[in-house]
């Protein structure tokens, strides 16, 4: 805290507020408000007294605004009783600012707890989404969005209560909005990719938020966080989360909520239902979803499932992609573009520190001929026929498919990557998938067959679709994963990879790799 900052907590600390209450010690404090524990002599007991600063250079109209959203704050979650949801007591003006009187919950944040403890247990990540999610089930019942989940806004008490706060900007889904054409409110790496295109918060907004927030308590970083608000703009609206480190029974559940389109983000309740589930689980959780590869010793099913490409010269999928990429950075560029030219506040709450530190932004480029630079000990593999660059493990060797796939396996044997291309993609690629499991399925070829994933996503700005599953081989279990993307009437490609479950980490690993730094080459 500066100098001055101390000198105003002495100045307010002793002050009777709306004469009743008395300002103990500061809290906590953010860009809308400044929290105090303070003594309310009239019950006997302690409360949060949130008192909101008033922006310099804000003219009355817009202060006014900014009052009636922090009166409407206290209304929304006074519709809501529910223990992890805290508990509005009063609202009350004091030298002609707004003040909201809550219930105090002697806690901490959880983004205290990520930076000074470092990443939650997968146990603890549980029991925290657990409390989340009935909190915001509860609001979203009572009609009231939050808008600004984050771990800041999670307060985990001694007692083991989990108790989500600061409804600053929320909104009562049947009251006209305060928020001015073109504002963007929250928290920027806590933003769901349709609240960046302008789109109106919803429930699955909030939902998208608890995702970003379990990751985070599960990594100790952001999964999107970049150098700046532009570049984590970017990377929200077109790019997939980073690849996990620890890949857990919630992962599976995260990355759903994470998807771009939230139409297939998962609902509250199913949220709820799944987080119980991980609660109860032992095995170890997934990662990206997609099928078993050809070519493992323990594995012949996995290339069944994998759609078999057409032959023929590559066509011109690297214009597309770049189309795509372009506009997503378009898309996120234009948001900031029209709230600055347009005078409204484009409110990006600080990238809080809420994670153990901030990684470096290494995101390579796809869109020129020059491969990307690879980690050591990965390599490319080169070919010309289907004009692809695979980045591959030192040591892998290639092996012979009866199709045009290119198929690769590690010196063991047991983890297969397999990329192909087609000349023409999909118009629904979730159903392509769908159609493939049935087939497989119904035909035997995927002994002991296990859904872990199967949904829409993006891919460099393409439509994507991603499935995951386990199966048995021969003599252990296995885990697989589909990534196939494409631009409809274009050249449709898929990358598979399959592991022992026993050991999807390190193959997982592998299939970022490929992911991220795969090189489509101008046909």
């Amino acid at each position: 805290m500066s100098d001055t900052g101390a000198e105003e907590v002495r100045a307010e600390r002793g002050q009777l507020v709306a004469a009743r209450y008395q300002l103990l010690e500061r809290i906590g404090s953010g860009g809308m408000g400044t929290v105090w524990l303070a003594e309310d002599p009239v019950l006997g007991r302690q409360v949060a007294l949130k008192k909101m600063h008033a922006p310099p250079g804000e003219d009355g109209r817009a202060r006014a605004t900014s009052y009636e959203r922090t009166r409407r704050e206290a209304r929304s979650v006074a519709r809501i009783s529910h223990p992890n949801v805290v508990v509005v007591h009063d609202v009350v003006d004091h030298d002609g600012l707004p003040c909201i009187v809550m219930e105090y919950v002697p806690s901490r944040t959880l983004g205290d707890v990520l930076r000074e403890d470092g990443p939650v247990s997968v146990a603890e990540a549980v029991r925290i989404g657990h409390g989340m999610i009935r909190a915001l089930r509860a609001a979203h019942a009572a009609g009231v969005l939050h808008r600004d989940v984050k771990p800041g806004n999670v307060l985990l008490s001694g007692d083991g209560r989990v108790v989500l706060t600061d409804f600053g900007i929320a909104v009562a889904t049947d009251t006209s909005s305060l928020t001015r054409t073109g504002e963007v409110i929250g928290s920027a790496d806590y933003l769901a990719p349709e609240r960046l295109r302008g789109g109106p918060p919803d429930a699955a907004s909030d939902l998208w938020a608890l995702g970003a927030t379990l990751y985070l308590a599960l990594e100790g970083e952001s999964p999107f966080r970049r150098d700046t608000p532009v570049g984590t703009a970017y990377a929200i609206s077109s790019e997939p989360p980073r690849p996990p480190e620890r890949h857990t029974a919630l992962t599976p559940l995260i990355e759903a909520l994470l998807t771009k389109d939230p139409a297939d983000r998962p609902s509250a309740e199913e949220v709820e239902e799944r987080l119980r589930d991980a609660g109860t689980s032992t095995a170890p959780g997934p990662a990206n979803p997609t099928p078993a590869p050809a070519g493992s010793a323990s594995v012949q099913a996995p290339a069944d499932p994998m759609p078999a490409p057409a032959s023929g010269p590559p066509s011109r999928t690297v214009p597309q992609r770049r189309r795509g990429r372009r506009g997503a950075v378009a898309a996120a560029v234009a948001v900031l573009a029209l709230v600055v030219a347009s005078g409204a506040a484009f409110t990006l709450l600080n990238q809080e520190d809420d994670r153990g530190h901030q990684p470096p932004d290494d995101k390579p480029s796809h869109s020129s001929t020059t491969p990307p630079q690879l980690p050591q000990g990965y390599h490319y593999e080169r070919d010309e026929d289907l004009g692809l660059r695979v980045p591959l493990p030192d040591g892998w060797r290639t092996t012979d498919t009866a199709d045009s796939d290119l198929a690769y396996t590690d010196p063991a044997r047991l983890v297969s990557l397999r990329v192909s291309a087609g000349e023409l993609a999909a118009s629904d690629q979730l159903q392509r998938w769908k159609d493939d499991k049935a087939k497989s399925v119904s035909a035997g070829k995927l002994p002991g067959y296990s859904e872990l994933r199967m949904q829409r996503t993006t891919y460099r700005g393409m439509p994507a679709a991603v499935w995951e599953f386990t199966f048995q081989g021969r003599e252990r279990e296995f885990r697989a994963i589909y990534l196939g993307f494409g631009k409809p009437g274009g050249k449709e490609y898929a990358l598979y990879l399959s592991a022992p479950s026993a050991d999807w980490g390190s193959g997982q690993k592998v299939f970022a790799q490929v992911r991220e730094r795969l090189v489509i080459e101008p046909g």
